[in-house]
């Protein structure tokens, strides 16, 4: 893979929402000091890498994706110097932190707009996509209106505060439109830039980017995003080339191409993600009513298109969906966990989905997560006092915490040999410690009559191992094809129920109990 960062091939994430992970001065939000802090249980999982959501200054109307300052961390937080900190205490564990950039969009409160919306023309007028006429709107966006004595309307990208950065319009059908080599929108581009360099300056490791596949407007194919962000990749070769940049795109042979080592699967959009975990019958359910057939057949697409330039992601969850544990009990996450933990790409795991994490219900809106609010809720690490996150009164908690008697937490998971936190960290010290199984290694699908269970091929140079993938509670036999007769098969993990061995001359049969998963790598005898 082209430019590749040589760290990349082994990464795997644990994403950060930082006001609901550990909360250091008592103010009932989490704080960077809080990451630092347990930046030494997020090593002992496994993990190796951060995604830490937006923590700049922002009045939080979107919490955090509607950007005040970009240059300054949100004072809740904590201080410059604090995320420098972060950064570098990670780097001393061999660990990499990529920050949440959200290119897209600001705040109303952001100093570009209050500027863009004076009538005179100044810097900014052209740093925000506004219309030469307050009776006209920007077509396909929400728009502000009457705000100011600027006589235009402002198109916004999300919420109403969220006015849109002008990149430009790959199609241009009005006067007002710019196209993206403008000195508006080319002004809007460098100073993202040097948002980056700021950043990567102090020590960040790049960039997880917000709606990366939206910047430029009426851009149906994509065409002109694409070639907006390969003016950035140069950049970043010349001055930070170990820097990563994942994409909030959703369609890898466009954002790879476009210069980003990496890109989502997303849980919207034709992906069929949903079908695993998040529908009324995911694929991942013990009742084995689920199909998995759409989601291999666009991922086989992707993974053609993208041609192996860069990492497809799937995400065990984010803050924008459900938590796993909505859908499938505990034993039923070691198994995703066991098929998110082998495929290619590299994992994102988000905080508190290691044990278990329940999305709870019936939550007041906060800080514009409306019905996201629930998987956004502290994360659980003891039975003490607010569940280990902070020692703020109960009513000043950034989000409530999961009052249930069986609510799961680490300390208690980590007594417990056979919980789930116990299996994702076993499932990743085989993933790092077998080549085939890591990041860049190749897939190959092992066709079946049947929906389950799942099997495919991981392979690189050095090895070849199988994948047996068996959610459902039903018993099956697998056939896994070798080329070889004197091949063997050796099963270096398991989860879940039995699996026994037995071979032919043209295959080697396993019998799979219900509720398994296995990795069994293939022996040259």
């Amino acid at each position: 893979m082209a430019n590749q960062p040589e760290w990349l091939k082994t990464a795997i994430f644990y994403q950060i929402y930082p006001q609901s992970f550990y909360d250091t001065n008592g103010d009932g939000t989490g704080d960077i000091n809080g990451i630092i802090c347990k930046l030494d249980y997020i090593k002992e999982l496994g993990c190796n890498a951060i995604w830490l959501n937006p923590c700049f200054e922002s009045p939080f109307g979107d919490a955090g994706y509607d950007v005040s300052d970009y240059y300054k961390v949100a004072t809740r937080y904590g201080s410059n110097f604090d995320l420098e900190r972060l950064f570098e205490e990670a780097h001393k564990r061999n660990m990499h932190v990529l920050l949440d950039l959200v290119p897209g969009h600001t705040s109303v409160e952001h100093p570009w707009f209050l500027e863009s919306m004076k009538a005179g023309k100044n810097e900014f007028t052209d740093r925000y996509i506004w219309t030469d006429s307050i009776w006209e709107e920007v077509p396909s966006l929400g728009n502000l209106r009457g705000i100011s004595d600027r006589d235009g309307s402002c198109g916004v990208n999300f919420f109403s505060h969220q006015p849109a950065l002008n990149y430009g319009f790959y199609k241009i059908t009005r006067p007002w439109q710019q196209s993206p080599d403008e000195p508006g929108p080319t002004a809007t581009l460098e100073e993202m830039k040097n948002v980056m360099r700021f950043w990567l300056k102090k020590g960040c490791d790049g960039f997880r980017v917000d709606m990366a596949g939206s910047l430029v407007k009426q851009d149906v194919d994509g065409k002109g995003t694409i070639e907006l962000w390969q003016k950035v990749r140069p950049f970043l070769d010349e001055e930070f080339p170990e820097s990563a940049l994942i994409s909030e795109w959703g369609e890898p042979d466009k954002s790879l191409q476009a210069g980003f080592h990496m890109d989502f699967l997303l849980h919207f959009g034709p992906s069929h993600y949903n079908d695993l975990f998040r529908c009324s019958e995911p694929y991942f359910s013990s009742r084995g009513k689920g199909s998995i057939n759409a989601f291999i057949e666009k991922y086989l697409e992707n993974y053609e298109k993208s041609e192996q330039k860069g990492l497809i992601c799937i995400p065990s969850g984010n803050h924008d969906m459900d938590r796993l544990a909505r859908t499938l009990s505990q034993e039923e996450m070691k198994i995703a966990f066991a098929f998110l933990l082998s495929m290619p790409g590299a994992p994102f795991i988000y905080y508190g989905d290691e044990i278990g994490m329940r999305y709870i219900e019936g939550l007041t809106s906060v800080e514009g997560g409306y019905g996201r609010t629930g998987s956004r809720s502290p994360m659980q690490w003891d039975n003490t006092q607010n569940m280990g996150f902070s020692s703020a009164e109960k009513s000043k908690l950034y989000i409530p915490t999961d009052t249930s008697l069986d609510s799961p937490n680490v300390e208690a998971q980590k007594n417990n040999p056979y919980s789930l936190w116990h299996e994702v960290k076993r499932v990743i010290e085989t993933r790092l410690s077998n080549p085939a199984l890591q990041n860049c290694s190749a897939i190959e699908f092992i066709p079946s009559r049947n929906e389950y269970p799942l099997v495919y091929k991981r392979s690189c140079s050095e090895q070849t191992i199988f994948v047996i993938i068996n959610p459902s509670a039903q018993e099956c036999d697998v056939s896994l094809p070798v080329t070889q007769n004197n091949c063997s098969g050796k099963i270096i993990y398991s989860t879940g129920g039995q699996i026994s061995q037995s071979q032919n001359q043209e295959c080697l049969v396993y019998h799979i109990t219900g509720g398994t998963a296995a990795f069994i790598e293939l022996i040259n005898n």
